[in-house]
Formats: structure tokens, C-alpha cells, sequence
């Protein structure tokens, strides 16, 4: 599993956002300029989430973006298999994301695979937004 600044970014404003706390909401200019984020980036990212049930978004002066979830019950495999899919080294061990590849002809290589992936799995589905503001 390798991260791309795609789930980098939403993991980043995810947090920002459960800072923030249930009540307000947040413009994009405050999140781009707290992580140096590109704002036509952001904006499509928060366009994912919100469309996924994770952001809320609110027109005017008041408006902009907060969780639509709980901290609590977002955890960062969540948001990682949103963005960038498969927690897994290789797809034929993925639960989620499962397709055939070459190495399932050695069965001991997708054993510690299928480990690995047991371990990226259960500590990033252990791991909630509230844990890490």
C-alpha cells in the first residue's frame, strides 16, 4: 500500500475538519492554507467526500465544509479505500479490491502478504479521526 496525495490531502482535512467540531463550518481557504493544499485539488477531493457521505457542505457566508460523520466512527481505512482503493500489497490478497495476479503461484509470498495486509488493515480500521485531533 502506498499513499497518493489524494488520500494524503482528505486524510489532512478530515482531521482539520473534526477539529473543528460538529457545530461550525469551515471554508476551503482555511484548509488550503493550513496545509498548503491546492484549491482546485481540495475542491475535487471534498466533491469525493461529500458525495461518499463524509462532508457536509453548507452555501453563503456562513457555509462551507464539516464532517458529516462523528470523528469517532471515520477511520483512515475508510477514507484511504475511498480514494486510493485496495489497503493491500498486491489485489490477491485484498478483501475489498480482490483481482488475480502472478504471484498467487507461490503460495508461501502471499501468505506474508495477506499478514501484511491483516496488519495495514486492522490498525488503520482501529484508527478513528476523533483519535487523531
Amino acid at each position: 500500500m502506498r499513499l497518493t496525495t489524494k488520500s494524503e490531502y482528505s486524510i489532512l482535512a478530515m482531521i482539520y475538519l473534526a477539529r473543528r467540531g460538529p457545530d461550525g463550518f469551515v471554508k476551503m481557504e482555511e484548509i488550503c492554507a493550513a496545509y498548503d493544499i491546492p484549491r482546485k485539488y481540495l475542491e475535487q477531493l471534498l466533491f469525493i467526500l461529500k458525495r461518499s457521505g463524509y462532508v457536509k457542505t453548507k452555501r453563503g457566508a456562513e457555509g462551507g465544509y464539516r464532517l458529516a460523520k462523528l470523528a469517532g466512527k471515520v477511520t483512515l481505512a475508510q477514507i484511504i479505500r475511498l480514494m486510493d482503493g485496495a489497503l493491500a500489497p498486491t489485489e490477491s490478497v485484498s478483501h475489498f479490491f480482490f483481482s488475480h495476479t502472478p504471484l498467487e503461484k507461490e503460495e508461501k509470498v502471499i501468505g506474508v502478504l495477506a499478514e501484511i495486509r491483516d496488519y495495514v488493515s486492522q490498525r488503520l480500521e482501529a484508527t478513528t479521526l476523533a483519535e487523531l485531533v
